[in-house]
């Protein structure tokens, strides 16, 4: 026992604490009376309360997460133990008690293994002779309503012992909380019959199907969780890599060996002393961590989430270091310690399945032998195949020819077959032996070329290398980035993971699998001579993450170095180390340009220069956002890349239009017309000078001749306002079209409407018609599967819009019952910053804008931006987690761009205090309707 434990011990004061209890019945006239159970109560919550105070704090001190959950078990038996004293020999005495009136309580679950988290439920097994007596009820009620009123979450099952054996038969999660059972208090001949008969009738002979139902309970767990341990924001508890995964390897070996200590388990061999003092150190992290979190939250908080990532890392005492924050350190130890987890649930799954098969029933087992014996792996003579499993023939192969660590990958990978636990294992305790000389070996480099541009499984065997540890030694630039985070909500997976997500859907889109998803990325797949390229820059793309460096420009670097290495040519090399430098590129532009204005598809063009770089970046960019994680890949994403593509490959290729823009206009009001030839001559002329240029350029004929029925049913009707709803469930996009009077704040308004909404917009598009009405697209991300659900919601916004433009609705009311509801503290911080540039389109001035997001920001950048005289061409919006980039296409109200310098600085200005949140509060200067508008233009740009 620690100096600290007897530290706590003579706080808690056991011995004081029980003499206490004895005096408040001895001053007492009745024990059981209400106010002695209130002077009891009282002193029970005064002990809790100042014994928690101190186990926080000698957590904060010495940082043993194991520590800290002993104590709390410790403080909770004593209060459990007084709480029974006081009611078996002062309440409820019995001066001589029959054979019925003995009961045992027993600690069950996790609180049975003798550790607790500060908020852990208190799981209590109530063990009768035979049946439940009244004075065993007044006993048990006594304790229950004690603890229920202190606070506790008390979990408990009343049995006599043949129920226990009996449910434990039949229930496994009751077989597994008996098999932590501990003894607290009471008769404990009741509690060591009951355990002596667990062991006998229900224990022996079972391992079988108990090792098999824990594994599929958790195989079932890790479904619900994510299936994966790199979750930036894991369950601490329940995840993948977790506290639960431990609990489950030890529940099997105790279940199978009959042991009570991990160390028994180095005494039989099972498990190396390295490895039981790795299983006990990711046990007291995790419960270190898991602790913290509690005491931070007050509350059994077991998902480590953004918002309290950063308080728990400085409790734990990590710093910021160069190009790492002390959050992200931190994130990358619980991911590592999450990946020791997955290595020890390995051997001591191999273990057991070992010790399983030589128990197996003589003929049954014999005949397994000769179905299935281990045989050589064709083409080597140091790995068998063992049920379709790859293992090695002996311990020395890997000492023998260190290139054999990679060659076991690439022939389970050739061979398509599972690694036995017993290769994985062998293989990461040889991990000594990759060192420079095997890095640079030429046959270890081919081999592992191969396993990357597998047309197999490449990911899954690049992630059994990873877990493994071999990847991170074989290519130590990789090894960086093993299990690092990043703190932010566009990241759903480490780096690693990331890297290795991305690999994973490139090879499925080159086998098909991706067609209906990504039909461009498909098609063009084949056209890419050199797809080794493209795997090695999606293995690289993220590579020098954390880095003080952009990570871009030091991952080309550290791709330079890499590719020589596994033989790629210097023109290869060139491509790779440009793939990497420019991934970002074709997203940014995509998501964040106007793509209908011809300066953005040269600029792209220039930056790119060749079909095939055109193809590879194209590829490169759908499998980097796809492995982001779920639900940031859909298909409006798609359609802005197809769209970027197809105009870039046009000019590429030289098939650009050198047509000038107002004859393509022309070209495009003679095709309205001709679709519009069941109108009425008078009108259809009438509307036909209704457009301007610019409309005439963007929008699709389709596109045109629905706008066309709607302005024309709208009129018709006398309205002076309308919208029109449509859904694109293949590019998770929803359309809003707004026809109304034209004002300088409209479209400030109608975001704002649409933020109140809860809507998020991800694009919008604005024109102005010669009548002085206004025709604005917004595009919002989808919300439901099915059209019927979203088209509701879209009429919803739709409403909301109208209401807001006629003035029925005050638009600062609702955006503040929006906001209300959210939770005001945020755990990310983002620089505001604003950009201004006049050589990213020929006719517009382009502002960027970068911030932190937040419910109504849009429509306050929008307000400053009238507020400026700015008219908005274009706005195009791209949310990455809690991040935002806009970029509005604006000009001044004559229709030229912004040039004057001190307007420049005055509009960044404005534009960082809105981002900043210290910019006046615009909405409340906001117009409620504009059915009786200014008569000012808010857009002219027919000459351009």
């Amino acid at each position: 026992m620690t100096s600290r434990d007897l530290q706590f011990e003579k706080i808690l004061n056991v011995a004081a604490l029980r003499d206490r209890c004895d005096s408040i019945a001895a001053m007492s006239k009745d024990a059981s009376s209400l106010d002695a159970r209130n002077t009891l109560f009282a002193l029970l919550k005064e002990t809790v309360t100042e014994g928690r105070r101190t186990i926080a704090e000698l957590l904060r001190e010495d940082g043993s997460g194991l520590d800290c959950a002993r104590r709390l078990s410790l403080l909770q038996d004593e209060i459990i133990r007084a709480l029974f004293s006081f009611a078996t020999t002062h309440a409820y005495p019995v001066l001589n008690p029959s054979t019925s009136e003995h009961l045992a309580l027993a600690a069950v679950g996790g609180y049975g293994r003798g550790t607790l988290a500060p908020g852990s439920d208190i799981d209590l097994l109530i063990i009768l002779p035979y049946k439940q007596t009244p004075w065993t009820e007044q006993v048990v009620e006594y304790v229950l309503y004690m603890l229920w009123d202190m606070g506790f979450k008390v979990g408990h099952a009343t049995r006599n012992i043949d129920e226990c054996i009996r449910l434990s038969q039949s229930d496994m999660t009751i077989r597994t909380a008996m098999l932590d059972a501990r003894f607290l208090c009471g008769a404990e001949q009741l509690y060591d019959g009951m355990e002596r008969r667990f062991d006998e009738e229900v224990v022996r002979n079972s391992a079988r199907a108990f090792i098999a139902a824990k594994l599929a309970e958790r195989d079932v767990r890790h479904q619900k969780a994510g299936d994966t341990r790199y979750l930036v924001e894991p369950n601490v508890k329940e995840g993948k890599g977790g506290l639960r995964d431990l609990q489950t390897l030890f529940w099997l070996v105790k279940y199978y060996y009959r042991v009570q200590s991990l160390r028994d388990l180095v005494k039989l061999g099972v498990l190396s002393r390295r490895e039981a003092n790795r299983f006990e150190k990711s046990e007291d992290f995790l419960w270190a961590v898991r602790c913290h979190m509690h005491f931070l939250t007050g509350k059994s908080e077991e998902r480590l989430s953004f918002d309290i990532q950063r308080e728990i890392a400085a409790d734990l005492g990590y710093h910021d270091h160069p190009g790492l924050s002390a959050v992200e350190r931190f994130m990358k130890h619980y991911f590592l310690v999450a990946k020791d987890v997955g290595d020890l649930t390995r051997i001591l799954c191999a273990a057991l399945e070992d010790e399983q098969a030589k128990e197996a029933p003589g003929f049954s087992r014999v005949f397994r032998r000769l179905a299935n014996r281990p045989r050589k792996v064709p083409g080597t003579l140091e790995f068998m195949q063992d049920h379709g499993r790859i293992t090695v023939i002996d311990q020395d192969v890997f000492r023998r020819d260190p290139v054999n660590i990679i060659r076991l990958f690439h022939l389970a990978d050739i061979h398509d077959l599972e690694f036995h636990p017993d290769a994985l294992k062998l293989a990461t305790r040889s991990l000594s032996l990759i060192d420079a000389k095997l890095r640079d070996n030429e046959e270890a480099n081919r081999l592992f070329l191969s396993i990357l541009t597998s047309r197999r499984r490449p990911a899954l065997i690049l992630r059994r290398m990873n877990e493994a540890g071999v990847l991170g030694r074989f290519i130590p630039e990789f090894g960086r980035i093993v299990s690092m985070m990043q703190f932010s909500m566009y990241h759903h997976y480490t780096v690693d993971e990331h890297l290795l997500r991305a690999v994973e859907v490139l090879s499925r889109i080159e086998q098909g699998l991706e067609q209906e998803a990504h039909p461009l990325a498909v098609s063009i797949l084949p056209d890419i001579e050199d797809r080794e390229v493209l795997y090695m820059a999606l293995l690289l793309h993220d590579i020098a993450k954390g880095r003080p460096e952009d990570h871009s420009v030091a991952g080309a670097k550290v791709a330079r170095k890499l590719c020589p290495r596994f033989g790629f040519s210097p023109e290869q090399t060139d491509t790779v180390a440009w793939l990497v430098r420019e991934h970002l590129s074709m997203s940014m532009i995509a998501q964040s340009r106007d793509l209908h204005d011809r300066k953005t598809i040269e600029d792209f063009a220039e930056t790119v220069q060749s079909l095939d770089r055109l193809r590879l970046l194209l590829v490169l960019t759908v499998c980097d956002i796809r492995a982001v994680g779920p639900g940031v890949w859909n298909g409006w994403k798609g359609q802005l890349l197809r769209t970027l593509y197809g105009e870039t490959e046009l000019m590429l290729s030289g098939g650009f239009s050198a047509v000038s823009g107002r004859e393509r206009a022309e070209e495009a009001r003679i095709l309205l017309g001709e679709a519009l030839s069941d109108w009425p001559d008078d009108e259809r002329e009438d509307y036909l000078k209704l457009h301007y240029i610019p409309y005439l350029l963007t929008v699709e004929l389709n596109d045109q001749i629905r706008h066309a029925e709607f302005i024309r049913s709208t009129i018709k009707a006398g309205k002076p306002l309308a919208t029109m709803v449509r859904t694109h469930s293949f590019h998770a996009i929803t359309e809003i079209t707004v026809f109304a009077p034209d004002h300088p704040r409209l479209l400030s308004i109608v975001t704002g409407a649409c933020a109140a909404a809860g809507a998020n917009i991800a694009d919008a598009q604005v024109f102005t018609t010669a009548d002085g009405r206004a025709l604005d697209t917004i595009l919002i991300n989808r919300a439901f599967d099915q059209d019927e659900d979203e088209l509701r919601r879209a009429e919803r916004i739709g409403a909301m819009i109208e209401a807001v433009l006629a003035g029925r609705k005050h638009l600062p009311e609702v955006i503040a019952h929006r906001t209300k509801s959210r939770r005001k503290s945020r755990p990310f911080t983002v620089t505001p910053k604003v950009s201004i540039n006049n050589n990213l389109s020929n006719f517009f001035t382009v502002i960027e804008l970068e911030g932190l997001d937040r419910t109504g920001l849009l429509s306050e950048i929008t307000e400053v931006l009238s507020d400026l005289s700015l008219d908005i061409a274009s706005a195009h919006i791209t949310t990455f987690g809690e991040k935002v980039i806009d970029t509005f296409y604006v000009t001044d109200l004559f229709g030229h761009k912004i040039t004057n310098e001190n307007r420049h600085a005055n509009i960044v200005a404005r534009l960082k205090a809105v981002l900043a949140g210290i910019e006046e509060d615009v909405r409340h200067k906001m117009p409620q309707g504009i059915i009786a508008p200014p008569t000012e233009k808010r857009r002219r740009v027919s000459q351009k």
